[in-house]
């Protein structure tokens, strides 16, 4: 097998790590107009690499990682597919510019179109998703993501960085993130009462904390805090009904359940080994972006898409921020 890996920053440099332990046998070219960036990649995981895509055969290409910054990926989708190229895995994306027509390649399943949502491969949310399933009983949630801007990539500046821009802004990929879960787990959203405020001195045009509620069609309620304000890294889950109380911390060794015969919160073990990289929260862990990018290459083996998510559903998440954000 041979990919396209384009955008060589912090996840192109994570796709291809991962990409590497999966299988060591795929052969890998990276694309991307920083010679800094090619060469780091070039140095650490001894792959070619190019600085457009003019240089690339694209008839021995058997997929494409997508990884640039998020605007870009649903030009290239429409690119590559000139060129042939219908398996294709992309990061998330921040607006939904060319949907329609994509949405449309995807239902004619030309090949393997996969968009990341990267927590729906998390093993605690597909835990809590399968108790929920059990649980007839009315729920109610809490939850609160957030870090300080400045933190997200420490080695680079903000600015510099599409978190930095409005359009492209952080809380705005923090809800492109977990809006997909939650609507997964709690099901499709009714209506939602929002407010927002911009508290940091941050050299930003946007926003900087969102606190939402939500109402979903099957009734659970849920209050959302969304920033990129937290000084200590957060991602803190509470879910209530008469049958469960669910806590996380967003750890691996902090999700826990209440045992209905003992009367106490236990701890859930959802992982034999935890795979974590340096320079990263202690949250954010390497396993479920190892099977989200293998389920990938087992649908272009396969030529059968097992995606979790789609164009089509994220073009309704999309249109929830939209509204989120303008009101």
């Amino acid at each position: 097998m041979k990919l396209l890996v384009i955008g060589l920053g912090s996840m192109g440099k994570r796709r291809i790590r991962l990409l590497k332990e999966y299988d060591s046998s795929i052969e890998i070219i990276g694309i991307d107009k920083q010679a800094i960036r090619r060469d780091e990649v070039e140095k650490l995981y001894k792959i070619k690499t190019c600085d457009n895509m003019d240089e690339i055969n694209f008839s021995e290409i058997n997929g494409v990682l997508l990884c640039s910054s998020p605007l870009t990926h649903t030009k290239l989708i429409l690119e590559l597919n000139l060129k042939g190229i219908y398996n294709i895995f992309t990061e998330l994306n921040l607006n939904s510019n060319f949907y329609d027509q994509i949405i449309n390649m995807e239902e004619e399943n030309k090949g393997i179109l996969f968009l990341s949502s990267t927590l729906l491969y998390r093993k605690e949310i597909q835990y809590i998703k399968n108790i929920l399933l059990l649980d007839k009983a009315k729920k109610t949630y809490n939850y609160h993501v957030g870090q300080y801007l400045q933190d997200w990539h420490p080695w680079e500046n903000y600015n510099d960085f599409f978190i930095g821009k409005k359009e492209t802004n952080g809380c705005r990929e923090i809800m492109a993130i977990e809006f997909p879960w939650i609507v997964d787990v709690f099901g499709e959203i009714e209506s939602f009462y929002c407010l927002k405020d911009k508290i940091t001195d941050l050299n930003i045009d946007y926003n900087d904390n969102y606190h939402i509620i939500l109402k979903h069609k099957n009734g659970t309620i849920g209050s959302l805090q969304f920033d990129v304000v937290s000084r200590e890294a957060t991602t803190s889950l509470e879910i209530i009904s008469e049958n469960n109380h669910i806590k996380w911390n967003g750890t691996p060794e902090g999700f826990k359940v209440f045992d209905l015969n003992d009367k106490k919160m236990k701890d859930v073990g959802t992982y034999e080994k935890i795979d974590r990289k340096e320079g990263y929260s202690q949250l954010i862990i390497e396993d479920m972006y190892l099977e989200e990018i293998s389920t990938f290459i087992n649908s272009v083996k396969e030529n059968r898409n097992y995606s979790k998510y789609s164009f089509r559903k994220d073009k309704e998440v999309l249109a929830l921020i939209n509204k989120i954000e303008g009101e």
